[in-house]
């Protein structure tokens, strides 16, 4: 951002009279929104559904209330979590192991360093419960900050830090409890 360009916080006050500054929103912000969408839904999906965030927070300019961190992104994720949920219903259920909870295991390997431990990794977020795992991601993946991603989630941050603790001792658990795999460089 450069130092003409006004904070997040401003834009989003500013939104509220001139739905224009919606553009500048998403120039500061899509690459983030897509990669939160993208995650959830794949990268194909989240092609169309950025444009259904931004139509949405257009729509919804005259309620926004921005974070006290003044960041936009926490109002953007939670109007994407809104729009995953209603492609999610409309989208036919596929089955799957783990069962279907809608996550985007490709991009859980892609953004994995320890390929050796892929599947143990996969199973610590797959014995996560869905409100675990999305706290858990939203620190992790998208950067938030618990109160930030309390705010996403609908609830409050005291309330997400406790369950992002949980969900750290649950997958770290599920870790330890996985046969190890002994990698052999040779």
């Amino acid at each position: 951002m450069s130092t003409d360009e006004p904070p997040d916080d401003e834009l989003l006050a500013r939104l509220r009279l001139h739905p224009d500054a919606i553009g500048l929103l998403f120039e500061r912000h899509a690459r983030a929104v897509h990669r939160f969408l993208a995650r959830r839904t794949g990268p194909q999906a989240a092609d169309d559904l950025l444009a259904e965030v931004f139509v949405a927070a257009t729509t919804a300019r005259e309620r926004v209330h921005a974070h006290p961190s003044g960041s936009a992104l926490p109002w953007l994720y939670g109007i994407a979590r809104n729009v995953v949920r209603a492609h999610l219903r409309r989208r036919a259920p596929t089955p799957g192991w783990p069962p279907d909870d809608h996550m985007d295991w490709a991009a859980v390997d892609d953004r994995l360093d320890a390929l050796g431990r892929r599947d143990e990794l996969r199973r610590a977020l797959a014995a996560l419960t869905p409100d675990e795992r999305d706290v858990l991601l939203l620190v992790a993946w998208d950067g938030l900050t618990p109160a930030e991603a309390g705010s996403v989630l609908g609830i409050s941050g005291d309330a997400a830090r406790s369950r992002l603790a949980r969900a750290r001792r649950r997958a770290q658990a599920a870790l330890d409890s996985a046969p190890r795999k002994d990698i052999s460089w040779t």
